[in-house]
C-alpha cells in the first residue's frame, strides 16, 4: 500500500526547493562578485612637458597601461629587457599589458632625463 504525500510533505518539499534556489542564487552572485573583483584595470600615463605623469604607476598583473604623448615631439617608454614602445609620435599612444610582477624603471630613450616606474603586483 502506497501512502500519498500529505499537504505537510508537499509544503516541506516546496520550502526545501525554495531554500535550495536561494542558496544557489547566493552562490552564483558571490561567484559573479569574485569574478568582477578579478577584472583587469586600465591605467593612463600622460607624457607632457617632457615628463611622465604620474611618474610612478601601480598596477596588477593583467592590467593595461596606456601612455599618451601630449607633447609636440616623439618619446619612448623603455624598460630595457622588459618593454619598449619605440617612438610614440605626438598625439599618439602606446599600450602595455603587465604580465610580470615587479618594479620596472623606464625612461624615454630620446630624452634620458624623463624617468618613470611601473610597479606591478
Amino acid at each position: 500500500m502506497q501512502l500519498l504525500p500529505t499537504r505537510h510533505d508537499r509544503r516541506a518539499r516546496t520550502h526545501l526547493r525554495a531554500a535550495a534556489l536561494a542558496i544557489a542564487w547566493g552562490l552564483l552572485c558571490a561567484g559573479a562578485s569574485a569574478m568582477a573583483a578579478e577584472k583587469t584595470v586600465g591605467h593612463t600615463v600622460v607624457i607632457e612637458g617632457a615628463r611622465f605623469e604620474p611618474e610612478t604607476i601601480s598596477a596588477k598583473r593583467g592590467d593595461t597601461i596606456v601612455w599618451i604623448n601630449k607633447d609636440p615631439y616623439p618619446h619612448t617608454v623603455t624598460a630595457p629587457g622588459v618593454f619598449d614602445s619605440h617612438s610614440i609620435i605626438a598625439g599618439s599612444s602606446w599600450r602595455y599589458v603587465a604580465r610580470k610582477a615587479g618594479d620596472f624603471p623606464y625612461s624615454c630613450t630620446l630624452h634620458p632625463n624623463m624617468k618613470g616606474v611601473l610597479r606591478v603586483e
